[in-house]
């Protein structure tokens, strides 16, 4: 009965209800949006990162992490390959051997970091195979090179064009190489296409004189929800004296960003439903005013206070549910497509790119971003109807019904 009621009194006006519920669909839209789209940059920043260099998870000679110098990768990788052995059939895996050095041509040089890699290994390690954007991946010849549009722009070369890459040695001579440039990539961080170009590993070694030393491995569980339990079973198969990272120690800022992303989303829930409350007060503040001769013989005829104060919190509840819910079936309807084909970013390329995300967004629209709008909201509401409930059960009957 009280529900029939307070579902009545919200018809009685139906501009002011339309117009609290459409605010209510406004915040909730925007609330969704901005989480979807805020959690799927953030994520998409960490995948990019995975895809492009870092890998899930990382092997390398301990203490080659905090000093990725040549004289502390990998001499004996024995007892890696025994330990990667068992897990070969759940993970990919590549070996890597990088330097840091120089790149020149006839026009210029520039400071890059020097990947040596199996090509067809790293194929189902990384993505920037899907990034070349102009000729071929590394085919396996010794003098292949892929670099960047950004490098060959700089060293002013093309495709068939022939560049010098050196670095030195653990003796402290200088190696070099002399390398065609096959192909162009282009990726979703600019930054990182400046300073990494990628030849066979066979070659790196020779100019190296590296004797078989490896810099890491990279493993890629097929399903990355193992990662953290394929690390543990590496750290218990491989001597001290390697050690065994995932993505969450490789890249500590990215992923602290997208805890403390998780947090700050709370915040933004609150800006919304401290204006909301504001706006419930201010409408049920009017509604109860409106209606002080009807609460007035409500009392007289012995209605106690506890119904009138649940009467005014349900017709709330019931505004608050009914903006959040089609709010949220907007904001899904306008989500769930665009998750799948992204939000066409390329207006701000250039600054995307500058901090690692692709000209492309595509929002997540999680479980806990619909469930706390289906919460806050319309707790919200009832919260700010608290206030004008209150007002309401201090009225007196008599001055109360006098009321025209």
């Amino acid at each position: 009965m009280l529900s029939r009621i307070a579902w009545r009194n919200i018809l009685r006006n139906k501009r002011r209800s339309f117009i609290l519920i459409l605010s209510i669909m406004v915040g909730v839209i925007a609330l969704v949006m901005t989480d979807a789209f805020s959690i799927g940059m953030m994520r998409q920043m960490l995948t990019n990162q995975i895809g492009a260099d870092a890998g899930y998870i990382q092997i390398h000679r301990k203490g080659y992490h905090d000093d990725p110098a040549l004289k502390n990768s990998i001499v004996n990788t024995a007892p890696v390959r025994a330990a990667l052995a068992s897990d070969s059939a759940f993970v990919h895996i590549s070996e890597r051997l990088r330097t840091f050095g120089l790149i020149s041509s006839a026009s210029n040089s520039s400071g890059v970091s020097i990947v040596g890699i199996i090509p067809q290994e790293e194929e189902r390690i990384t993505t920037v195979h899907k990034y070349i954007v102009e000729g071929t991946y590394l085919t396996g010849k010794p003098d292949d090179i892929i670099i960047s549009t950004a490098t060959a722009e700089k060293l002013k070369v093309g495709i068939g064009d022939k560049v010098v890459i050196m670095a030195s040695r653990i003796g402290g001579s200088v190696g070099s190489e002399a390398c065609r440039v096959v192909g162009l990539f282009e990726t979703f961080d600019s930054g990182f296409d400046q300073t990494h170009v990628y030849i066979p590993i066979a070659t790196v070694e020779r100019m190296l004189a590296a004797g078989g030393r490896v810099s890491e491995f990279v493993v890629n569980p097929m399903d990355p929800k193992q990662t953290d339990s394929i690390a543990r079973q590496l750290r218990s198969r491989l001597p001290a004296d390697f050690e065994v990272l995932t993505y969450k120690q490789m890249l500590p800022l990215l992923v602290m960003q997208i805890q403390l992303y998780d947090q700050i989303i709370y915040i933004f829930y609150a800006i919304i439903a401290i204006a909301l409350i504001f706006g419930i007060i201010n409408t049920m503040l009017m509604a109860v005013m409106e209606r002080t001769h009807e609460f007035g013989i409500d009392m007289a005829i012995g209605m106690s206070n506890k119904r009138i104060v649940l009467m005014i919190l349900t017709e709330a509840f019931y505004l608050g549910a009914v903006g959040t819910i089609v709010g949220l079936a907007i904001a899904l309807a306008i989500n769930i497509p665009l998750s799948h084909s992204g939000w066409n970013l390329a207006a701000f390329s250039d600054s995307l790119k500058s901090v690692g995300i692709g000209t492309v967004i595509y929002p997540v629209v999680g479980a806990s971003t619909v469930l706390n709008a289906a919460v806050i909201i319309p707790l919200a509401t009832v919260i700010g109807a608290v206030y004008p409930a209150m007002r309401a059960i201090r009225l007196q009957p008599v001055e109360a019904i006098r009321a025209s």
